[in-house]
C-alpha cells in the first residue's frame, strides 16, 4: 500500500533522546537556582530578571548603571546614572553585611612539611643555603622555596609557629 502524504509528513518518536534528561535540562535552563538566600527569598517569579535584580537594588548590566563619562576638548559632561527605585533595600544591606564581615584563612599545609620546616629551622636556624644542602631536602628546593615554606608556616599557623620557636629559644637542662 502506498504512503500517503499525511503519513509522510507525521511526527516520529525518536528513541535516541534521553525525555527524562531533556525535561530536567529544560527545567534547570527556565529556573536557575539563585544560591544566596537573600535573593532567592526576594525573587519574583513572573517578573524577568533585570526587573527583579532593579528592585534589589543589584545590576544587571554594569555598563548602564555606571556610565563611562565622556569628555570632548576639555568640556566636561556632567553623566548621572539613572536612578531607579528600590522596593527591596534589605537584600542589598543583607549583601553588604555579608560582604563586609571578616572571612576567616582555612588553609593549612600537611604535616609532613611542618616537619621539614620544623627540622630545617631547628638545624639551621636562618641559613637557607644550608638548608638547601642539607640531606633531609629530598626534592632539592632552592634557598628561596625554602624561605617562602617557612613563611607560609609563619601565616598558616602562627600561634604552633612561635610556640616551635619559643621552644627553640628555651635553654636546654643540664644533665648533672
Amino acid at each position: 500500500m502506498p504512503k500517503t502524504k499525511q503519513a509522510k509528513n507525521r511526527n516520529k518518536f525518536n528513541y535516541t533522546k534521553d525525555r527524562k534528561k531533556l525535561k530536567r535540562s529544560f527545567i534547570k535552563k527556565s529556573k536557575p537556582r539563585i544560591e544566596d538566600s537573600q535573593i532567592r527569598h526576594a525573587w519574583d517569579d513572573n517578573k524577568s530578571v533585570a526587573k527583579n535584580l532593579q528592585e534589589m537594588g543589584l545590576s544587571f548590566d554594569p555598563n548602564r548603571s555606571v556610565p563611562i563619562q565622556e569628555t570632548l576638548l576639555g568640556e566636561n559632561k556632567d553623566v548621572k546614572a539613572p536612578e531607579h527605585i528600590v522596593t527591596k533595600p534589605y537584600v542589598l544591606k543583607k549583601l553588604q553585611e555579608e560582604a563586609s564581615r571578616p572571612q576567616k584563612d582555612t588553609k593549612t599545609l600537611s604535616s609532613d612539611l611542618i616537619e621539614f620546616v620544623q627540622h630545617m629551622v631547628r638545624e639551621h636556624k636562618d641559613d637557607f643555603k644550608a638548608m638547601a644542602q642539607d640531606e633531609k631536602n629530598y626534592y632539592q628546593d632552592t634557598p628561596k622555596q625554602i624561605r617562602r615554606k617557612l613563611r607560609e608556616y609563619q601565616r598558616c599557623h602562627p600561634q604552633q609557629y612561635e610556640a616551635f620557636m619559643s621552644s627553640l629559644a628555651a635553654p636546654e637542662p643540664t644533665v648533672q
